[in-house]
């Protein structure tokens, strides 16, 4: 089927002889996008500064532009989280690059703030595609192996996420230091289109029936069964919470961490703030176990956020890369686990639409409190406002850790699907 024709919802009048990849090769393509898309999403956290100076934006018009995109993906999840599950997984991918390039374009060549939410308002909506498509994709090539299809899933996002800081201190070396990134990022997208046109796509999983195309991209009223209920807030919690440290590492963080370390090196500032995320990445690699590997993590996480306020108070860059990495590892750690049992309880056929609804909120947590803390940073300043956020979430942590405590006690493996 041509793209046309899986965005139609209708079969293809003549066969076209497509790419016949493998199931590697599928596996590492939906990979790959959700992971390009949100390294583009993520390119600007060491620009802001830059961009602070350029346009003349206050702390809490950058936490604007951040929060921009948030709100869009959320919006994005709702509205079409379930999209790839009726037009196809490589339709929903295609749309969601479509889109990703022209929110880069915007942004990279913004000259106001009104351009810059517009630019990162697009990207979330294509992340937001991508995000249940490429989740779906992966359990679709994975059917018997949901674990391993949820680490995939986490290991391709969370590591988009924390590369893009990384590449964007990078890219922001060439010249014209603020467009450079995503004009580089435009070119990689329009390559990673090639492979997706190419494809030989698989059928929709729910396919419209005739007449109900329409019908079956409205938006849904979000509902999970009741054996996947428990599973389904417990993850959306700890995501909630996750995401709230890496919101603020992708946007008031850098600023925060150039005092601690007294420099403003874009490229060393992209990286401080990529080690949570980076060690998030690396946590999905470790085949680590335990009943309470929830409770575990989320007091590490805690801690671990207490400790870069303290790093704070103290100027010290060693603590801080430290704590940096073991709230990363922490919250991987543990967000896998309820990820994987709540992704593990879905029937496949609602797979994108549940998945999407866990990001709905894990999404809000990385947009609310940066928010609030860009608007108390002007009346506090940022040491202050850095040390009460830590505080809180340590609190949460300790919360979340009291709830899940009995339930990693008695928790079964997930069954099997088809059982």
């Amino acid at each position: 089927m041509s793209v046309l024709s899986e965005l139609r919802m209708r079969p293809a009048m003549v066969s076209r002889r497509g790419w016949d990849a493998s199931i590697s090769a599928r596996l590492v393509l939906a990979g790959v996008v959700i992971f390009t898309l949100l390294v583009g999403a993520n390119l600007a956290t060491p620009l802001y500064s830059l961009l602070q100076v350029r346009l003349g934006l206050s702390p809490l018009g950058v936490t604007a532009a951040f929060a921009s995109y948030v709100l869009a993906l959320v919006l994005g999840l709702l509205l079409f989280g379930h999209w790839s599950d009726h037009i196809g997984r490589r339709a929903a991918l295609v749309l969601a690059v479509l889109i990703g390039l022209a929110g880069g374009l915007v942004f990279g060549t913004a000259q106001n703030l009104p351009m810059l939410v517009a630019g990162r308002a697009l990207q979330g909506l294509a992340v937001a595609l991508a995000t249940g498509a490429s989740a779906a994709a992966l359990r679709d090539l994975l059917p018997t192996r949901p674990e391993w299809a949820s680490r995939f899933t986490l290991l391709a996002s969370s590591g988009g996420v924390a590369a893009g800081p990384v590449i964007g201190g990078l890219l922001s070396l060439l010249p014209d230091h603020t467009r450079a990134p995503f004009l580089v990022h435009s070119v990689l997208l329009v390559l990673l289109l090639v492979p997706l046109y190419l494809l030989d796509a698989r059928p929709a999983i729910r396919p419209a029936v005739n007449g109900t195309a329409l019908a079956a991209l409205k938006p849904r009223r979000p509902g999970v069964s009741r054996q996947a209920r428990g599973a389904f807030w417990l993850a959306s919690s700890v995501g909630f919470l996750s995401f709230a440290v890496f919101g603020f590492c992708l946007s008031l963080a850098p600023g925060y961490f150039a005092q601690v370390v007294e420099v403003d090196a874009r490229p060393l500032i992209g990286l401080l703030a990529a080690v949570t995320l980076g060690a998030s990445a690396a946590s999905q690699l470790l085949s680590v176990r335990g009943r309470l590997l929830v409770p575990v993590g989320l007091i590490v996480l805690g801690v671990s956020v207490l400790l870069i306020a303290v790093a704070g108070i103290a100027h010290s860059p060693w603590l801080l890369i430290l704590a940096s990495m073991a709230a990363g590892a922490g919250q991987g750690i543990a967000f896998r686990v309820v990820f994987n049992e709540v992704a593990g309880k879905v029937e496949p056929a609602r797979h994108a639409q549940i998945i999407s609804g866990v990001y709905v909120i894990t999404y809000l947590g990385s947009a609310l409190p940066v928010i609030g803390m860009g608007a108390a940073a002007n009346l506090w300043g940022l040491p202050v406002v850095v040390t009460g956020f830590a505080v809180l979430v340590a609190a949460a942590s300790a919360t979340l850790a009291v709830v899940a405590w009995p339930r990693a006690r008695t928790v079964s493996k997930p069954t099997p699907p088809g059982r």
